[in-house]
């Protein structure tokens, strides 16, 4: 016999009191997106769970689709059976012979109350049945058990649950708005990207692109980078790749190197600034980590962000480099963020750069020439692009 539900709890939603419902709706929405390519799956929403009906559908690799959706606390493979004792102690045994552990726990709940034993009584008429009906040498340890088997006895059925697994957590992505993160193709970025999200806010991307300095393996590692984000959100994400070219190498004509990589970043964030504006973005995201690097001290943040208005989150600013490396190698970006490919912050970095620059005298660099129309410049040849399940499947990405 094969599970034939999951069933999905929420967590942190269920302190959201008249906003609940909104928050589990969102959560059912995300679930259906992300799982679309199981399409024999139903689904019903109650208040504290979402139940998914698997028709059929592979259990485990539901599962490890739903691993990634944020709001969700955690799940179980369960087995929605007949409301008779018997039916559950036949299922619990089969669960707990078909896992390697050697030490159980079961864990009743009666949502009837009418049902004649109490929860304690069940628990021990169930355990005694799956001793009688194993040859493995099975342990009770109510504590630390390797394999926990949860019984829930509602009016008309019981659920039988394998094994709680651990979901995402957070928030449904899109219930706290949208914001444009900053995206250059390193470690750092993509996680505050994952970091973002699990708040609940959805994400689009823009990425500065200086070919023929930076090439298309460059775009190509962006790209991928993108569409391994986008299985923690509604299965697609959007990335704007801005034409950096012509308005960095005007930074490097009317600055002095020390002040080159200040400026630019200025200019990046107005264009961020810029596109967010359009797009109805409330904020901009990065993965700028405190003293990282000489554009990442706060007297740097303090000059580049004095450019812009838009609230700046930065969620890794307080990590170190070990930290987000850990994160980058949990959601999957790591290896692809190490490709040996520059972006353009990289190319042409100075080899004395300012760590305590002076607004006052980038504006002095930036009176020099008319920056404003590359910014402008910038922002109207963006090219946009959708990644979604068809990334690398079509001779052609969705450009519009």
């Amino acid at each position: 016999m094969q599970a034939n539900h999951i069933i999905v709890r929420f967590g942190e939603l269920t302190t959201k009191g008249k906003n609940r419902k909104t928050f589990t709706r969102k959560l059912l929405k995300n679930t259906k997106e992300i799982l679309k390519p199981f399409d024999k799956l139903t689904y019903e929403l109650t208040y504290d769970h979402i139940f998914i009906l698997l028709n059929g559908e592979d259990p485990q690799a539901v599962a490890e689709k739903l691993k990634t959706v944020f709001g969700i606390h955690s799940f179980s493979l369960c087995y929605k059976v007949e409301h008779d004792l018997e039916a559950v102690k036949e299922v619990a045994a089969q669960i707990i012979n078909q896992d390697a552990g050697k030490t159980f726990k079961i864990e009743t709940k009666r949502n009837d109350k009418s049902f004649p034993m109490t929860s304690i009584e069940m628990n021990k008429a169930i355990a005694g049945y799956v001793f009688h009906h194993t040859d493995k040498d099975l342990k009770v340890d109510v504590h630390h058990p390797e394999i926990l088997v949860k019984v829930e006895f509602r009016k008309d059925y019981a659920y039988v649950m394998d094994n709680v697994v651990m979901g995402a957590g957070g928030y449904p992505v899109g219930i706290g708005g949208k914001a444009l993160l900053m995206l250059s193709g390193g470690i750092d970025s993509p996680v505050a990207a994952y970091l973002t999200m699990k708040r609940g806010v959805d994400l689009e991307m823009i990425h500065y692109a200086s070919p023929p300095y930076t090439n298309d393996l460059a775009r190509e590692k962006v790209l991928d980078l993108v569409n391994v984000l986008r299985h923690y959100t509604h299965g697609k994400m959007t990335v704007h790749i801005i034409p950096f070219t012509k308005l960095q190498l005007s930074v490097y004509d009317h600055c002095d190197e020390s002040y080159a990589m200040t400026v630019m970043r200025r200019m990046m964030y107005r264009i961020a600034e810029g596109l967010a504006q359009e797009i109805g973005a409330k904020a901009i995201v990065n993965g700028e980590s405190i003293g990282q690097v000489a554009s990442q001290t706060l007297d740097s943040m303090n000059t580049i962000n004095a450019v812009i208005t838009t609230p700046v989150i930065r969620p890794v600013a307080c990590l170190d480099k070990l930290e987000i490396i850990k994160i980058a190698e949990k959601i999957g970006t790591y290896d692809i963020s190490i490709r040996p490919f520059e972006d353009c912050c990289t190319i042409f970095t100075p080899h004395n750069p300012a760590t305590k620059p002076k607004i006052y005298r980038c504006e002095e660099y930036e009176k020099n020439w008319d920056f404003a129309s590359q910014v402008a410049d910038c922002i109207k040849n963006r090219e946009t692009i959708v990644i979604d399940e068809n990334y690398k499947n079509d001779d052609e990405l969705d450009l519009f």
